[in-house]
């Protein structure tokens, strides 16, 4: 039974994950990097590894790549799994901010459309997803008081195609104790409980931000459209792969609990490795087959 294994948490009969028979992302997934305000080099490095660590052929294991496969177990209609391919195909650098420095959910759309006519990179109908990363010092609609990351698709009327998208924001001076946890803590929870743990890559904002990537790259990869897997009945508002497991990184997790994850030899943090060895700290992904949330470093 699944409440007797040790791999895999959250377990339930009462969640109810269904398929609406809208599209995945079967095909190989070209992302389009939208990089919005004033970047660090290291930083862009940092993320993009990570994105690159999901298709890494010969993984250090527990690795980006096998939590990844747990996304790619998600089908369509013709029963076509979520690609295990995925690239950066392009990125474009809005360091003069053309949307200002506090964003709407629509006016992100907008950052979009500026960076598609500006050609950097093409309009990708079949392949393309667009990621658009904020800097520390942009504002957005809803950010840190609701979320710390979002993914829809963008209105012809705005961008002249609906493209799927996602954003994440820099947390790292905003609200690291919301969108960073559990490198930073709420001060409620201050001297209570295990206290924050340090980031792998020493960064509290950049690695808090990874983690919420790899939630939206994931529920966008298996709901682009907002008409394939999620729980719930209002699409408007759905629980999706990534929501089903937040705050679980390990074994053990719930309640508060991330879970076990493992510690190098300066005390960082992480559960998983990325191509180059780099370390993560990454949530967990719901399971469809154990229904279940589940991980690489998942123990025996």
């Amino acid at each position: 039974a699944l409440s007797d294994s040790k791999k895999f948490e959250g377990s339930s009969d009462l969640v109810h994950l269904r398929y609406h028979m809208g599209p995945v992302l079967s095909s190989p997934i070209n992302i389009y990097i939208i990089w919005y305000g004033n970047w660090a080099p290291t930083h862009q490095l940092l993320i993009k590894d990570f994105i690159l660590s999901i298709s890494a052929k010969n993984p250090h294991s527990p690795s980006v790549a096998q939590w990844w496969s747990t996304v790619s177990l998600y089908t369509d209609q013709t029963g076509a799994n979520i690609s295990r391919s995925v690239v950066i195909a392009g990125e474009y650098s809005d360091r003069r901010y053309s949307n200002g420095v506090t964003l709407t959910r629509l006016s992100i759309q907008q950052v979009i459309a500026n960076a598609v006519r500006s050609k950097p990179f093409p309009v990708d109908h079949k392949n393309g997803i667009y990621l658009v990363l904020t800097s520390t010092d942009v504002a957005v609609q809803d950010f840190c008081r609701a979320v710390c990351g979002f993914h829809y698709f963008t209105f012809p009327s705005m961008v002249g195609y609906t493209l799927p998208y996602a954003w994440v924001g820099n947390s790292g001076k905003q609200c690291p104790e919301v969108c960073a946890y559990p490198f930073a803590l709420p001060e409620y929870m201050a001297g209570g409980g295990p206290g924050k743990l340090r980031p792998p890559n020493g960064d509290v904002g950049i690695d808090g931000m990874i983690s919420v990537i790899g939630h939206e790259l994931a529920e966008l990869s298996s709901n682009p459209l907002v008409n394939a897997w999620y729980a719930g009945e209002d699409p408007t508002a759905p629980t999706e792969i990534g929501d089903l497991c937040e705050g679980l990184y390990g074994t053990g997790g719930g309640g508060g609990y991330i879970g076990q994850v493992m510690k190098d030899s300066g005390g960082r943090t992480y559960n998983m490795k990325g191509r180059r060895g780099r370390k993560y700290l990454v949530q967990w992904i719901w399971n469809p087959l154990m229904q279940a949330c589940s991980g690489p470093n998942a123990l025996d």
